[in-house]
């Protein structure tokens, strides 16, 4: 069984990587298509995978196909796979571009009954820490088999967890929580390092105690048996201490709290998921 990923970008190369590592494919096995020169080299060089210019090259050797590229890009490819796939049993299709729905893609493909599944990984999958929401093209309407999915899954986890969602608009709120939340972290962490700095803290210093108390903090509230977030921020935030103090001035001096910022936040990227899948999936 082969498997040939479209678009060789950041996410591309974690889970070949993560493939590769986990032996859930072998390099033999795994193909990518790049029209860049630069980056098939790169990659032939790195992973020892099969690299082509063009999808007619590789495709119909492939089982499984993952559609790597940009939102703005995924029309354009799934037509050509359209007109190039000649395997009689279709290969399983997995999407992992933001924000444009199976129906979409179904379309432009023009298979009947394709196995179509949507997958939102995120940038943690580069250190095989990430996590992924995935949903399938219901089954009532032919999608993927159980076979499918366990292999949809299998794939994945190569690069972190899974999780599987009941409805394709609830992959809008993956987007928004996992998708793009690994920048809000980063945000935090920046804002942390700076605090340190201004307060007079050496710039390396101040980077270590960021990120190690954010890390240390994520491990704590993922622990086996731990208290939900908010019941282990209240036995960090005493009475008149210093972390009372610090959360008071978060919200103080805005209309809304922090944490209504941040939920406001992740509501406006599941927003703007769903108008590019609007957008980018129109009717034509």
């Amino acid at each position: 069984m082969n498997i040939c990923f479209i678009g060789g970008g950041n996410m591309a190369n974690a889970m070949i990587g993560g493939l590769i590592k986990q032996s859930a494919f072998t390099a033999e096995q795994i193909r990518v298509v790049d029209p860049n020169p630069n980056a098939r080299a790169r990659l032939q060089h790195e992973f020892k995978v099969k690299a082509a210019e063009d999808l007619a090259q590789v495709v119909n050797d492939s089982s499984v196909i993952i559609l790597a590229v940009k939102p703005n890009q995924i029309r354009e490819v799934a037509e050509s796979l359209s007109s190039i796939c000649h395997q009689d049993e279709k290969p399983l299709v997995i999407s992992i571009a933001a924000g444009i729905n199976l129906v979409s893609i179904a379309r432009w493909l023009g298979w009947n009954n394709p196995p179509l599944i949507r997958a939102m990984p995120n940038t943690p999958a580069l250190i095989s820490e990430g996590i992924t929401g995935l949903y399938p093209w219901p089954s009532l309407l032919g999608g993927p088999t159980k076979t499918h999915i366990d292999l949809a899954d299998k794939i994945l986890r190569s690069v972190g967890k899974t999780i599987w969602v009941e409805n394709e608009d609830e992959m809008n709120a993956v987007t928004a929580v996992s998708g793009s939340g690994p920048a809000y972290v980063f945000y935090f962490i920046e804002a942390l390092e700076q605090a340190g700095k201004e307060l007079n803290l050496p710039g390396n210093i101040a980077r270590e105690l960021a990120l190690v108390t954010v890390l240390g903090a994520a491990k704590l509230a993922s622990a086996e048996n731990a208290e939900d977030p908010a019941t282990l921020r209240t036995r960090v935030t005493s009475k008149n201490g210093t972390t009372e103090r610090a959360l008071l001035s978060m919200d103080e001096k805005i209309g809304d709290t922090v944490k209504q910022r941040i939920i406001m936040a992740a509501k406006a990227a599941a927003a703007r998921s769903k108008e590019m899948g609007d957008e980018l999936g129109g009717a034509n």
